[in-house]
């Protein structure tokens, strides 16, 4: 059986499912058509239908719960490690109300945050992550929030963090963030969507102990990125949740998904969440 697996290029996703994707271990007679996009270009797709397993941010999870049940394995959850909302020095102080705020897209958990943390924000402006710094240095928005490897380059273009949205959420919650999490259609059999999950915690599995295995694969996707700042995204978004959510991260999940309702974020929602 072929299935459509969605991940993005982003090095923690590469490192999970590199031995998934290229047959290092037992795939239980199943193969996949890898689509590899921005976590936002997953997001719509997800909206779409058009994936049997896809990498999504919870916040579009939230959106589509209907249609995918999440996975245990493969999710990107920690403390401290969130999206950060960055701006030029100057506009450091400001409360950013009326003014141009990038994000990396609707429907991602980053956007999410921002309107928890800063409900007067409603002028926002949707680019590829990869974008809002450069933007945010020449002036064409006030503000931003950067996620993935950005997390570590901004400050080499002058740029100053307002709020580490993560440790907003932790302060807030006293738990993980639940950033991105991996769905499967809710259409296909369970007893498939169980060993898809077997696989990607297996994948997780073997990439954490061989390392250096899926170095190549890493690379290549994440192109020009600096193989130190690989290895640090990789070592702040692949964990034990990535794992297995386990009983904290399911509840780290299901208390992003309370406070959206109760802010009128979303609306659908579904007792059966998790696979």
């Amino acid at each position: 059986m072929k299935l459509t697996l969605g991940i993005s290029p982003c090095p923690n996703d590469t490192f999970i499912f590199d031995a998934m994707v290229n047959k290092k271990i037992d795939t239980e007679g199943l193969s996949f058509k890898l689509v590899v996009n921005d976590v936002e270009k997953l997001n719509i797709l997800a909206l779409q239908h058009a994936l049997d397993i896809t990498k999504l941010s919870y916040h579009a999870y939230a959106h589509v719960i209907s249609h995918y049940l999440l996975l245990d394995a493969g999710s990107a959850l920690g403390k401290n490690c969130g999206p950060l909302f960055i701006t030029k020095p100057e506009k450091q102080k400001s409360d950013f109300k009326g003014l141009s705020i990038a994000i990396p897209g609707k429907y991602t958990t980053a956007n999410f945050l921002l309107s928890m943390a800063f409900p007067l924000i409603t002028n926002k402006v949707e680019m590829l992550f990869s974008d809002i710094e450069n933007a945010i240095v020449h002036d064409k928005v006030d503000a931003g929030v950067i996620i993935h490897e950005n997390r570590f380059t901004y400050q080499e273009k002058g740029l100053v963090k307002i709020m580490d949205l993560g440790a907003y959420w932790a302060t807030e919650t006293g738990l993980p963030i639940p950033l991105g999490g991996i769905a499967i259609k809710r259409s296909i059999p369970a007893e498939i969507a169980r060993k898809v999950n077997r696989m990607v915690r297996r994948s997780v599995e073997y990439a954490l102990a061989h390392p250096a295995a899926s170095r190549d694969f890493v690379r290549c996707h994440a192109q020009e990125m600096d193989e130190i700042v690989r290895n640090q995204h990789i070592q702040l978004y692949v964990n034990n949740y990535s794992v297995d959510l386990g009983e904290i991260g399911r509840e780290a999940v299901k208390s992003l998904f309370a406070w959206a309702r109760r802010n009128k974020l979303i609306h659908d929602t579904h007792e059966n969440t998790f696979l």
